[in-house]
């Protein structure tokens, strides 16, 4: 069954919550980064993104540059952040709009993750879990948490309320991009209930987070191969992560866009898409149903939706509109071969809206934008449970943790 387990977080003082709390390290790029700390000593993205603060033709994954994390998380610790003295449940409340959901920041096995407790349904990259591996091992902590997720449980539900409604939150910011985060400390006497009700669930599942948390289990095999006296009880078996009940949460489109058409002309290109799709005009770039999917060339919107020579398959996965699009149309005629590592795609989070696809293709970065109809929660519970992988890129969840709020260290 599922361990979750209480932590002494290293977390930023009160008044400067606001200050050191930052965006998840892989949604920005070194420049971006930059940007966001430029006027902000304290910005944890300078533990995260420690290459911003070194010569840009520094290669982000030397060692130099996990030694800078090292020494700004140090100094960020003795600056701005205290260490709970005893372990604690933290409640962590994000409202973006009128979404809203709440979570318990926690550590959860890495045996559970390793043993498939934890479930997946996306694979990872070798170089980027190489620099988060690299990056938990120099800094001794899990600088960011994994984002998991469950069939929600009442019992769990009425403590983390009751928390809410009995307690003041340690924090209660608003974000720059205008999401209300608030944490709350977790009174000792509903520790048992959720240790007990989680440990009831048969599998969590990783909402997002993969290549954190497969870090942390490759961190803790190298940690484990090098103490001699390993009991099993060491912090560094446990990984941080934050679990939300699966019906709070709202997952966004994840969109592409092409950058070439493959050699050819447009109408080439319409008349292969028009072998697996029929294609209609439409003025609205945002699908509405499944299996639809919009499509944006030439400055104008229409609607794909596949024909009889698209079949269903016996996976879960191939149905959904991201294996469609993939296997029918950016494989066969873009070229796109495979999307982690295919140089001619690019992927926009939904997030940005689909005026984002429009700006690139109108702009000629771009040649053609494909809108998608977002991914269920009980699609990724699905794949996951029948052992599958989804498409890369298929789920962009929304509002995102920020990092540097509860840190845990190894």
């Amino acid at each position: 069954m599922a361990v979750i387990r209480p932590f002494k977080a290293v977390r930023p003082k009160k008044e400067v919550a606001h200050l050191v709390a930052s965006v998840p390290y892989d949604v920005v790029n070194r420049e971006e980064a930059a940007e966001l700390v430029k006027e902000n000593e304290i910005n944890f993205l300078r533990v995260t993104r420690s290459e911003i603060e070194l010569p840009p033709e520094t290669n982000p994954y030397d060692k130099v540059v996990y030694e800078k994390a090292k020494e700004n998380f140090l100094k960020l610790k003795n600056d701005a952040m205290l260490q709970d003295e005893e372990a604690n449940f933290y409640i962590y409340h994000l409202t973006m709009g009128e979404q809203k959901q709440v979570g318990i920041a926690a550590t959860f096995s890495v045996d559970d993750y390793d043993n498939d407790i934890i479930k997946k349904h996306e694979k990872t990259r070798k170089v980027k879990e190489d620099d988060r591996t690299n990056h938990i091992i120099t800094t001794g902590a899990q600088t960011g948490a994994v984002f998991l997720t469950y069939k929600g449980i009442d019992n769990v539900n009425e403590a983390v309320d009751k928390t809410m409604s009995e307690t003041e939150p340690v924090y209660n910011f608003t974000s720059e991009d205008g999401i209300v985060h608030k944490v709350w400390l977790l009174p000792k006497e509903y520790e048992s209930i959720i240790i007990n009700e989680i440990d009831k669930s048969d599998y969590l599942y990783i909402a997002d987070g993969h290549h954190r948390a497969a870090s942390a289990s490759r961190a803790r095999a190298v940690k484990k191969e090098n103490n001699p006296n390993h009991n099993g009880e060491e912090e560094y078996n446990y990984f941080l992560a934050v679990l939300f009940p699966a019906e709070q949460l709202k997952i966004l489109p994840y969109n592409r866009v092409v950058f070439d058409l493959n050699g050819m002309t447009e109408t080439e290109f319409i008349d292969k898409v028009k072998t697996n799709f029929v294609i209609e005009q439409t003025d609205n770039p945002s699908p509405q149903e499944r299996r639809s999917i919009a499509m944006y060339l030439s400055g104008k919107w229409s609607l794909l939706r596949p024909n009889e020579n698209v079949k269903a398959t016996q996976d879960v996965g191939g149905n959904l509109d991201v294996s469609i699009l993939q296997n029918y149309l950016l494989h066969p005629i873009l070229g796109v071969d495979d999307p982690r590592t295919a140089t001619n795609i690019d992927f926009i989070g939904g997030i940005r809206g689909t005026q984002e696809l429009e700006k690139l293709v109108d702009s000629g970065k771009a040649k053609v934008a494909f809108s998608m109809y977002p991914v269920s929660v009980d699609d990724l519970i699905n794949i996951s449970d029948a052992g599958e992988t989804m498409p890369p890129k298929s789920t962009w969840f929304e509002p995102k943790l920020r990092d540097g709020l509860v840190v845990h260290t190894i």
